[in-house]
């Protein structure tokens, strides 16, 4: 059996790569239970959360966070260069996680690697067992840390999907046979309801749908009732689930912070005010998320959560939510 061993302090990582089983007869690797797929096929109530790469090269905390989440998520989003911040890979992440029971949905986007760049990195995903994927065209770089990198967006969301879609299928970006075998990938892509053009969202939605999308993860969502709109107007026609995106607000002034430098996003005054005349904000915000758990079960087929930092409080928001601890296979 070879193994990867990884050294992170306090702990050691090894990796077993005796499920990729390279011989003429399979291309593949071998049985790994994808809760998340099944789920989705299922038709059961979707759980994801998210967690970012460290910035840097200590995993314990993001390990420790995802941790929390066991038993509580179907899967776990690794970002990739979420907000243009540089961050570890997500692939290095992804393959961190599976080593501690966690099924990670593993990011792309498009900014800062070619087309080339990008199969290569599906192919790789794919044979380190990574299979859940979110294809994303990725945030500008002004909005982060590395303003004057050089943007690459060869490719954007929905032709990176129907890429992954000729990877399933055994071929590549240029339809042409994968001598080695196709890929087995769950891919996904985002959705915002709360856009301002209705016909722009629903041909968006329906490119991504067409080009192979399985499942959609949304921004995050701060009206429930455009959100019941998009489900009834655009989504209702589709097979496919989409998660709402859940944001744990941890005080008004985070709340604040949000509205200013989020496009797309107005949290309203009045969870502003809730947070404000509570002596403990973050419990608010607990609360608040749990309700809005609540609301979101009523319209869509998921949650997708995201805790920045305190991913350890979403098992709380899910219980007073009423989800319970699921029964995932291993």
């Amino acid at each position: 059996m070879f193994k990867l061993t990884i050294h992170y302090p306090p702990f050691t990582i090894h990796y077993p790569i005796s499920h990729l089983r390279y011989d003429k007869r399979c291309s593949s690797p071998g049985a790994i239970v994808n809760n998340f797929r099944q789920a989705a096929t299922a038709g059961e109530f979707l759980i994801t959360a998210e967690v970012a790469p460290p910035k840097g090269g200590d995993v314990a905390h993001m390990v420790q966070m995802a941790n929390c989440l066991k038993g509580r998520v179907h899967a776990v989003n690794i970002t990739d260069g979420s907000r243009a911040v540089m961050r570890m890979s997500p692939f290095a992440a992804s393959l961190i996680l599976l080593q501690q029971g966690i099924e990670p949905v593993c990011q792309f986007a498009c900014r800062d690697r070619n087309r080339i760049g990008l199969q290569g990195d599906l192919l790789g995903a794919h044979a380190l067992g990574i299979q859940n994927i979110l294809a994303l065209t990725g945030d500008p770089i002004k909005a982060g840390d590395c303003p004057t990198a050089k943007a690459v967006f060869d490719l954007e969301a929905v032709r990176l999907l129907k890429i992954v879609d000729n990877l399933n299928r055994g071929l590549d970006g240029n339809d042409k046979p994968l001598p080695d075998g196709a890929v087995d990938l769950f891919v996904g892509a985002a959705v915002d309801p709360q856009s301002k053009s209705i016909s722009g969202l629903q041909r968006r939605f329906e490119q991504k749908v067409a080009a192979g999308a399985q499942f959609f993860q949304s921004q995050l969502i701060t009206d429930f009732e455009i959100l019941d709109k998009f489900m009834n107007r655009v989504a209702s026609g589709y097979d496919k689930p989409v998660l709402a995106g859940i944001f744990l607000l941890k005080s008004a002034k985070n709340a604040e912070f949000i509205n200013r430098n989020v496009p797309g996003v107005e949290i309203p005054q009045e969870i502003i005010d809730r947070l404000a005349r509570s002596p403990e904000p973050l419990r608010e915000g607990i609360q608040i998320a749990a309700e809005q758990v609540q609301l979101a079960s009523k319209l869509c087929q998921g949650v997708h959560l995201m805790a920045v930092k305190r991913e350890d409080l979403i098992p709380q928001i899910l219980d007073l939510a009423g989800i319970a601890p699921l029964n995932l296979k291993s």
